[in-house]
């Protein structure tokens, strides 16, 4: 399985195991998230008047952490998740989703540090993660059956 490995140490040769170049366009951070839609997706605009939908995933740490010296093991955490998403093919669909449903999502991550020069309690002078929408993927509704399917029989 490592002949590679050896027979490159044994010639001289240096395996490169990461790169020096620069970013490329395909460099990506993603996120995927498996979770419940925390409320009903929601449109709201830029300060540009551009359209996008904003929706929110909670996921819980499941299993719990590992138990302590003393062993209790601590709560589970619930974590929530802002996504945004700006690509109006998708608008429609996500608009059918409800809270309470259970999702797949693939998100673009990107870090954005503080402004040093704004207010520390701010969004602005705060380290901020956005979430930029790739894909979603309806696992369970929460919503409940239509009348069509349920037993009318006496």
């Amino acid at each position: 399985m490592f002949s590679f490995a050896r027979s490159a140490v044994a010639t001289g040769r240096a395996l490169r195991t990461f790169s020096t170049t620069g970013s490329r366009n395909s460099d990506l951070a993603k996120l995927i998230l498996i979770g419940r839609l925390g409320k009903d997706p929601e449109t709201r605009q830029t300060q540009s008047q551009k359209d996008y939908i904003h929706y929110t995933v909670a996921t819980t740490n499941y299993p719990p952490p590992p138990p302590g010296p003393d062993g209790t093991r601590p709560a589970s955490r619930t974590s929530w998740h802002s996504v945004l998403c700006f690509n109006p093919s998708v608008f429609d669909y996500l608009r059918t989703l409800t809270k309470g449903s259970h999702v797949y999502v693939e998100a673009n991550y990107e870090l954005r540090d503080a402004d040093p020069a704004a207010d520390p309690d701010s969004p602005q002078g705060q380290r901020q993660i956005f979430l930029r929408h790739e894909t979603i993927r309806l696992l369970r509704s929460n919503q409940p059956p239509s009348a069509s399917n349920e037993d009318t029989s006496s």
